[in-house]
């Protein structure tokens, strides 16, 4: 179904070429007392390469490596050491996917914010597990997703997108942190001088001033039924807030993003920043090829 080579080098590609200022001749971030076997691109690019064709499983898609493409990629590492390469590369993934995400919301001005539960494991298990317990500050907790309407054990995914669904910031908190507390967040990234469009979960009088004020960022969001003055929610915020929910549709079913098998902080986190750079790359795939943006199923067909 896939030709995973072909794939490969089409990520390498690009990987090599976004970081050509910032590589040395080994393709490498830095200088290694001995050079590796596979360089920092390579191992940026099979994450991305994996993530992009629904294999988020290392174990599945290294024994899958070793058993159909040995001739293709003769300098494959072990799992473990790619595995730990992978989580230090974090700054690098994320600096591609904000890059890339650069170019392709170039003249945007209304974008849409807002989050997805993320489970770590069963809320059965949640006494007992220890999964990215290593840190108070950055452990999983339960908290309730409305749309389910049901409580889970894990994280809450924020995420900012274009309205034609292209990334620009995201982060990660406990899953008991309310949304409206993001909204911080957003006041520090790149944003400044459009609209952003969310839910009733980011409605406050207090953040919504402090966004104008500091860096003209316009938010809507509708009022509640029981508020003084509620209006109708304009139907064209209505619209462009379903491309940020068919998003979070791709990355469940696609990408699989409620699917862990991280047992770090870290871990979890690299995994989902490489499922969102893939969804990037596949992007700016179709951005090269004419084709519309959101078709990430065809974008590696040509």
């Amino acid at each position: 179904m896939h030709n995973l080579k072909a794939n490969f080098d089409k990520f390498i590609g690009l990987t090599k070429s976004f970081f050509s200022d910032r590589i040395n001749e080994f393709d490498n971030f830095q200088n290694y007392p001995r050079n590796p076997k596979m360089s920092d691109c390579q191992i940026i690019a099979l994450a991305l390469t994996a993530e992009s064709i629904g294999i988020d499983s290392e174990s599945y898609f290294f024994g899958k490596l070793k058993s159909d493409y040995t001739s293709d990629f003769p300098n494959l590492i072990d799992r473990s050491n790619f595995n730990r390469r992978h989580k230090r590369l974090y700054p690098w993934i994320s600096a591609f996917n904000q890059g890339l995400s650069n170019i392709l919301n170039q003249g945007e001005d209304t974008y849409i914010v807002d989050s997805i539960p993320v489970p770590v494991c069963q809320i059965a298990r949640e006494k007992r597990s220890k999964i990215c317990r290593e840190n108070f500050e950055t452990a999983p907790d339960k908290g309730y997703s409305a749309v389910s309407k049901s409580y889970y054990y894990g994280y809450k995914l924020h995420l900012v997108t274009s309205v034609r669904g292209v990334f620009s910031s995201m982060d990660m908190s406990k899953a008991s942190v309310h949304d409206v507390y993001y909204l911080t967040d957003v006041k520090h990234s790149l944003l400044s001088n459009c609209r952003l469009i969310g839910d009733k979960g980011y409605l406050s009088k207090e953040h919504q001033l402090d966004l104008f004020s500091s860096c003209n960022i316009r938010l809507e969001t509708p009022k509640r039924s029981n508020q003084k003055g509620k209006e109708p929610f304009a139907y064209i915020f209505k619209k462009s807030r379903k491309r940020i929910e068919t998003l979070f549709s791709q990355l469940c079913d696609q990408f699989m993003l409620k699917r862990n098998y991280a047992k770090s902080n870290l871990g979890i986190s690299v995994r989902i920043l490489s499922k969102i750079t893939a969804v990037t790359v596949l992007q700016y795939f179709n951005f090269l090829n004419n084709k519309p943006l959101n078709k990430l199923k065809y974008a590696l067909a040509s």
